[in-house]
């Protein structure tokens, strides 16, 4: 990171910055160009690593994507506000943002997918206890992301 006075390394401020976040962005390399799609998102922590949990019909460019395998991207980010000035280059902007890397894989069985969508409304709706009905989850696509490097940044 270039500006290290922008750094947070602090885990507590990380974690609350992630859970400021309402989307991730995720970036994949599809045939040599980016693919980035916004998504909903829910948070673990599993063996000292972060994990985000994600959301999808089963099929579509992102499934075939995640099929594939490989090194993904994400980026996240809240608090965002513009700084005016009088002159152009006097413009700046404060935020706080997380960026990072990993990898994504599908959630399978039933138990780990209602666990997964748990941690999803749980990020996404601030509460637990969540009824998922055997139907639905099957339905559902669920996969994750497992984090194999990641930068938080604020600029307050």
């Amino acid at each position: 990171m270039r500006r290290k006075d922008r750094e947070v390394t602090d885990q507590k401020k990380i974690n609350e910055v992630i859970a400021d976040c309402v989307c991730c962005r995720l970036g994949f390399c599809d045939q040599g160009r980016p693919y980035i799609v916004p998504l909903s998102f829910g948070t673990a922590v599993e063996d000292d690593k972060w994990v985000f949990y994600f959301h999808s019909a089963k099929e579509g460019r992102k499934i075939d994507l995640v099929r594939a395998g490989g090194v993904v991207g994400f980026e996240m980010d809240t608090h965002y506000k513009l700084n005016e000035s009088d002159r152009a280059c006097g413009y700046s902007a404060r935020f706080r943002s997380v960026i990072g890397t990993g990898r994504v894989s599908f959630v399978e069985g039933l138990g780990a997918k209602k666990a997964a969508l748990e941690r999803i409304m749980a990020h996404t709706a601030g509460k637990s206890g969540w009824d998922f009905p055997d139907q639905a989850v099957e339905a559902a696509c669920i996969f994750r992301l497992e984090v194999e490097e990641l930068s938080c940044k604020e600029h307050l």
